[in-house]
């Protein structure tokens, strides 16, 4: 099988609001195995560096109070083509834009608060999870499950 990972990060207001567990389901129904999971605080530089593309645009400001407003549940997730899968599971960007059965389209109504980030390539998905994890804290298993998942 051919495996790659992803970061997902559950923004403050989804942890805020209950959302944790549901959006782990999601993950884990579609058959991908979390390999990382931590609940944090992330600081102000932390989230500077992961949101350097739009450190220039208006809105950073305010998306950067909002992500420094509460803990974030921090992950990664392994599987096949889970990075574009994994984009998928969440829904467009926008919720209103997101289809129902998404988790936008489920949990959100306001871009600004959309309940989730995920990474939106495999290169993208290696610096994000360098960022947020050290290596020790993603961990390599086999579940026993993925015989009924994989080929």
């Amino acid at each position: 099988m051919s495996s790659e990972q992803t970061f997902i990060a559950i923004k403050p207001d989804g942890v805020q609001r209950g959302l944790i567990s549901p959006i782990i389901s999601r993950f884990e129904q579609k058959g991908y195995k979390l390999v990382g999971i931590k609940l944090t605080q992330a600081s102000e530089e932390l989230l500077k560096t992961h949101y350097a593309d739009l450190v220039a645009k208006p809105f950073f400001p305010g998306l950067l109070n909002y992500m420094l407003s509460g803990p974030i549940c921090a992950m990664v997730w392994e599987g096949k083509d889970v990075v574009k899968t994994g984009r998928v599971l969440l829904g467009a960007t926008n919720p209103l834009a997101a289809g129902p059965g998404t988790i936008r389209g489920d949990y959100a109504i306001d871009v600004g608060r959309n309940v989730c980030h995920g990474s939106d390539s495999v290169e993208n998905a290696k610096k994000e999870i360098s960022l947020w994890f050290k290596k020790d804290e993603v961990v390599s298993y086999t579940p026993t499950v993925f015989k009924w998942i994989y080929e």
